[in-house]
């Protein structure tokens, strides 16, 4: 309801209206809450709630087989997965145990053709060197802390975390202050702010979501179990029981599976920026087939893309984390390029 749904909420918190750029306009999309436990989503067994990676990509996997024995016209359909921030660990991590498990006989093949990751977290070296970098180049942070940090901190794998380095981080997140940590340029929700919404999006969208939610008429309609509905789940979060470093190598064997990869990265974005997301392929160490270049929306730039082998990496030019909610038109370019196979 705030990025690639057929609906928005509306500021009275009541009334829908629709969205002209949602996803399903050239794919039949699911949208999956998960873990159990997250949104409307709900397991009868406490213990489902202490989860991780592994055990959310099996009951990632479970979901789709049962949906598609439901409804088993969709078996021979093209199948791809889209997801964005953590999601660099949900999905590749789904697409793994697809393709493995499709190897097995007298089981349902999920024809699964690609996969497109979203401003994702991937690699933790990258995600805090891309970062701070970003910040820096960005002009959100001093020359003086991005030093401290480059000269203390050690964000790779085992490294030991030192107090010069947590000192100088933190000057930086201070520095870094109340601006949107996903969108650097976007207004806040505030009843005392005067800006006017980028883009026509509402900065106050997550709060009229929750509340049309949270409405008992709608979880009625919704066949919801009447729940207190929230986007995240904080119990799971913090019981948390697996998560690599780095799912760098999975990628890597998708790369070579025959599936379509794509990664893109709405250029706004502070929690998981850019520079992350190139960091991130740079580790990849794969060859550049089609160099840089400048895509075009409604006779404008909507970002940039650069082919490289067997894998596409595309940006969105002022979208942030969320790069449906904030570019809606050229997010639906991009996705409708990413089904098509073909660099927009």
């Amino acid at each position: 309801m705030m990025e690639l749904g057929p609906f928005r909420v509306n500021a009275d918190k009541v009334t829908l209206s629709r969205n002209k750029y949602a996803w399903n306009n050239v794919a039949n999309v699911l949208f999956l809450e998960s873990p159990a436990g997250v949104g409307f989503s709900y397991s009868n067994t406490s213990k489902d709630y202490i989860t991780g990676d592994v055990q959310t990509a099996k009951d990632s996997y479970k979901f789709l087989i049962n949906w598609l024995e439901r409804f088993p016209e969709y078996k021979p359909r093209d199948f791809y997965i889209a997801g964005e921030s953590y999601a660099g660990h949900y999905i590749p991590q789904l697409a793994q145990l697809i393709l493995d498990n499709n190897k097995i006989t007298n089981q349902t093949v999920i024809n699964l053709k690609g996969i497109a990751l979203g401003n994702a977290y991937v690699d933790d070296e990258t995600e805090n060197t891309g970062m701070f970098e970003f910040f820096w180049t960005h002009a959100l942070i001093s020359d003086k802390i991005h030093d401290g940090i480059i000269s203390n901190c050690n964000f790779s794998q085992g490294a030991v975390e030192t107090e010069s380095c947590d000192d100088y981080t933190s000057q930086a997140f201070d520095a870094f202050s109340n601006i949107y940590f996903y969108d650097i340029y976007a207004p806040l929700c505030s009843p005392y702010s005067n800006s006017t919404p980028s883009v026509n999006f509402d900065p106050c969208s997550e709060n009229y979501i929750a509340e049309y939610l949270n409405t008992p008429s709608v979880q009625q309609s919704l066949h919801a179990k009447p729940v207190q509905w929230n986007d995240c789940n904080d119990y799971i979060n913090e019981n948390w029981q697996d998560m690599p470093f780095t799912v760098l190598p999975v990628i890597k064997d998708l790369m070579s599976s025959g599936i379509s990869v794509w990664i893109f990265s709405g250029d706004t974005d502070g929690r998981v920026p850019v520079t992350v997301s190139k960091y991130s392929i740079d580790k990849l160490q794969t060859s550049i087939k089609t160099p840089w270049y400048p895509w075009m929306y409604g006779g404008e730039v909507g970002g940039y893309v650069e082919g490289y082998e067997n894998l596409t990496f595309v940006t969105i030019r002022g979208a942030g984390h969320f790069v449906p909610s904030y570019q809606p038109a050229r997010g639906l370019a991009f996705f409708s390029s990413f089904l098509e196979g073909k660099l927009p």
